[in-house]
């Protein structure tokens, strides 16, 4: 028999473990995207080779880091974990017992309720974390230690450490935290000022990019008046790969108004918008707003790759509350982090 399971997550969901206990094999994958690139080899600088809609499965081949080597075409190619399904024999999955223990390599590791990608996420492992394994349900593992109890996906568990050609290596990536200074931005139900969150936000961001091997500028890396003019000036002589200008929304009057919207003005950064907001949207089960045309200046003057994120309303005290706790500015950021991850896989 066989079960299909979810592909590969982005690096700030992968688990290593030291003491693996058997290995999990897979004999085809699937691809869940359509115009996904095959590439000659495990990274983006590779050529592409080919193509392939969702539903085309491959013989799985091997893995490396968030790469899989698939048959393709009587030669070998190589997808991003990205866009795959994984289809293993369930006969060959690891067996896990009561008092095996992991250790967690890499920062901001999700813990979820339930054993499904549906569980809510209730905590991050941080590096050099170590649970103890309570059981095994399926496809997923109930770990533990004195500070947190939750699921982890077998899948992320058995996967290899990051590898050298990771799909943020290389790449350069400024953030843009909206206003700053003098310039507040909007102002919250309990006068939290956009200025603020959006600069804490842009330094989860930027830790997490950093962290992936991205080289990553900020606008303004602390709190100071930084002109539009000056920062999108600063992006364009930078050799950008993509300028992310991170905000927050706000309508006092409509105190109930909710959700996360993303703009783009040049008709090719429309596909950028996408991932990032389809992957925000993901992660954080908030109201989708979409994607918009917008004429900012940021955008309007960017000759890079370029996004703004509207990432919620302040003028909701529920929402201006939930901003405010690292769980969710986690859950932000991660999305983020997704969709950039697409649209450079896809490139």
């Amino acid at each position: 028999m066989h079960i299909k399971r979810k592909g590969l997550f982005f690096l700030s969901l992968i688990v290593v473990l030291f003491l693996i206990p058997s290995t999990i094999s897979a004999d085809e994958v699937e691809l869940s995207g359509d115009n996904v690139n095959i590439r000659s080899g495990p990274g983006t600088d590779y050529n592409v080779i080919g193509s392939g809609n969702t539903g085309d499965t491959f013989e799985l081949l091997e893995e490396q880091g968030e790469w899989v080597k698939i048959a393709f075409q009587e030669e070998e190619g190589w997808v991003t974990g990205s866009f795959i399904e994984i289809i293993e024999d369930e006969a060959v999955q690891a067996d896990w017992t009561s008092g095996d223990r992991i250790t967690v390599p890499l920062e901001n590791t999700h813990l979820r309720s339930t054993a499904s990608t549906e569980g809510e996420i209730i905590g991050f492992a941080d590096k050099g974390d170590t649970f103890d394994v309570l059981s095994e349900q399926g496809d997923w593992l109930e770990v533990s230690n004195e500070a947190l109890t939750g699921f982890v996906s077998k899948r992320i568990v058995n996967m290899e450490p990051t590898s050298s050609s990771s799909i943020f290596k290389d790449k350069t990536i400024v953030i843009d935290a909206g206003h700053g200074g003098r310039d507040v931005g909007a102002i919250g139900a309990t006068d939290v000022l956009e200025k603020d969150v959006a600069f804490l936000t842009a330094q989860e961001l930027a830790n997490e990019l950093t962290m992936l091997g991205a080289e990553v500028l900020q606008t303004r890396p602390q709190d100071e008046y930084i002109s539009l003019g000056s920062r999108v000036t600063f992006a364009n002589t930078m050799d950008t790969d993509a300028f992310i200008s991170i905000h927050y929304n706000s309508i006092p009057e409509h105190p109930d108004v909710t959700g996360i919207g993303t703009y783009y003005y040049k008709g090719q950064n429309e596909v950028l918008a996408s991932y990032i907001q389809n992957g925000i949207v993901k992660e954080t089960e908030t109201t989708d707003r979409g994607i918009t045309h917008g004429n900012f200046l940021v955008l309007r003057q960017s000759l890079q790759p370029s996004a703004l994120l509207e990432l919620g309303f302040l003028s909701n005290p529920e929402k201006e509350s939930l901003l405010g706790t690292v769980a969710y500015q986690k859950q932000l950021v991660t999305g983020i982090v997704n969709g950039l991850g697409k649209y450079f896989a896809n490139q």
